[in-house]
């Protein structure tokens, strides 16, 4: 797995999943966001790491049993136990929550092991309790059910679909109230870049329009004033 730097990661965590969706979106890439996922509690931080994926698939009732869990190499198991601390452990559940991914248990010990959150296109168990970890988590709705009513795991650390978004094993996974974003591991140090100064000049454009300012010539920064003033701006406030 790339590992991401710590001055990317602390971009990455100053910025919001639109800014690189629109740096993203210039790059072609317009699939990236991982659809239909929302952060259990409104307060819980910027989530930033690596992908760790789990792999799902329907379950065949007779190899799907309580007894499953016994075995220390159970998929679902040894995610939770070898996702790397920084990491997102990102869950395939083929978008159907119907079924648990995980619960609270399981997402607790992954906040212990230093994990840097979790996401799945399904839902989850314990939500309430989950919610007040303070720990990054999303997904699509509460469910009760155990994940072995309709979701079998199958495999860890290889490339999944999650709502819609193609996800490999090290691309950058960034979560804020607007969802979470998928950014590819190779792109990861120039999103970060350019995103970090698109967000000095869109908090500049928001105080300014915060005061009447109109937007034609100031964004986009069509008007020279515009650059002349923003350079300004970001000597004022150390941007």
């Amino acid at each position: 797995m790339t590992k991401l730097t710590e001055a990317t990661r602390n971009k990455l965590k100053s910025v919001s999943t639109a800014t690189v969706a629109t740096a993203l979106f210039k790059r072609g890439l317009r699939i990236q966001m991982i659809q239909d996922v929302r952060p259990l509690s409104p307060d819980q931080p910027t989530m930033v790491g690596e992908a760790f994926t789990l792999r799902y698939m329907p379950a065949r009732e007779d190899l799907n049993t309580i007894d499953v869990f016994r075995d220390r190499s159970h998929p679902q198991r040894k995610a939770v136990e070898e996702c790397p601390p920084g990491a997102v452990l990102v869950m395939d559940s083929r978008k159907d929550a119907r079924a648990a991914s995980a619960g609270a248990i399981l997402v607790t010990r992954l906040m212990k092991r230093g994990v840097a959150g979790v996401v799945t296109d399904g839902g989850f168990r314990d939500s309430a309790e989950i919610s007040r970890l303070g720990f990054p988590a999303f997904h699509h709705r509460p469910s009760a059910p155990t994940n072995l009513t309709l979701h079998q795991a199958i495999e860890i650390d290889v490339p999944i679909g999650c709502g819609d978004a193609p996800v490999f094993p090290g691309d950058v996974i960034l979560g804020d109230a607007d969802g979470v974003i998928v950014i590819p591991a190779h792109l990861a140090d120039e999103i970060a870049n350019e995103t970090f100064e698109m967000t000095a000049f869109e908090d500049f454009v928001t105080e300014e329009v915060g005061k009447g300012r109109g937007i034609f010539g100031l964004y986009p920064a069509t008007d020279p004033q515009t650059l002349t003033d923003f350079a300004e701006w970001r000597k004022k406030n150390g941007r």
